[in-house]
């Protein structure tokens, strides 16, 4: 009888175990399994690195379940890998000319297409730099070349075109042209000795050390300054998408992009 009742105790204990091994496993795997953040893919113009980096760190301690990936470019770059496909959920153009193409071909959501913020174009040479005060500087002999972005697919390139074939001054200095994919590469070779000078927005030269600005470019010269943002219908996050749309135009972050050289549009 005693071997009997030693053997249903040791069957017991190890009913006892078992339930307790299941119930650690359980709680175990419950922590594991935790809810992957919302990730949102946003595209937007080199010029705004600066600003928007600060931005996602802000958003992403404000809203812990959505995780940002922000790929900055030129912008008809962004546009064409939009058009082919590409996971993005979010657009932001330095130029209402690519954003309107997308639309064109029904890639945006339309009632999510806004304003944002603006801008100044600006002539900037090194810092020690002395022979460039003007714009009219750039046709003399003396000065070397000077970088532009593509207009074709760069904005800040095509308000420069625009702004030096009306102030009469394109042709005459077009031979000295460096064209760069971005603004950010424009800045690169100005800063590096690479050119004479180079047009870029006032948000790059003020993050910028190494170069000073010599001239604004008058705004009559132009079509005014805009940079476009939208949701892209292909999104799969059409909310998450929509709701960092919302927060860019928040006095926070309009606060971060002032701060960092671009300019308020009016409302």
């Amino acid at each position: 009888m005693k071997k009997v009742s030693w053997v249903l105790v040791l069957v017991f204990v190890l009913i006892l175990t078992l339930v307790g091994c299941s119930k650690g496993s359980n709680t175990s795997t419950t922590n594991v399994t935790k809810a992957a953040p919302t990730e949102i893919m946003v595209s937007a113009a080199a010029s705004m690195k600066v600003p928007l980096t600060e931005i996602q760190k802000a958003y992403e301690v404000k809203t812990p379940g959505v995780k940002l990936t922000i790929v900055f470019g030129g912008s008809g770059t962004l546009q064409q890998q939009i058009e082919q496909g590409a996971p993005v959920d979010l657009f932001i153009s330095a130029g209402k000319t690519q954003m309107d193409a997308l639309e064109q071909k029904n890639l945006l959501v339309k009632e999510s297409k806004i304003d944002l913020v603006g801008n100044e174009l600006v002539l900037v040479t090194g810092k020690d730099n002395s022979k460039i005060t003007a714009l009219t500087d750039l046709a003399k002999p003396s000065t070397g070349q000077i970088s532009i972005g593509t207009p074709e697919s760069v904005p800040a390139g095509k308000y420069a075109q625009e702004a030096l074939t009306n102030l009469k001054l394109w042709d005459l200095i077009e031979p000295k042209f460096v064209r760069a994919k971005d603004v950010t590469q424009v800045m690169n070779y100005v800063e590096t000795g690479n050119v004479e000078a180079g047009f870029v927005y006032r948000s790059d030269a003020l993050g910028s050390t190494k170069v000073k600005v010599v001239a604004v470019v008058p705004e009559s010269s132009h079509k005014p300054i805009v940079y476009p943002a939208a949701v892209i219908s292909a999104t799969k996050n059409k909310q998450a998408a929509a709701d960092f749309l919302k927060y860019l135009q928040s006095a926070n972050a309009q606060q971060i992009f002032v701060d960092r050289g671009f300019m308020p549009l009016a409302k």
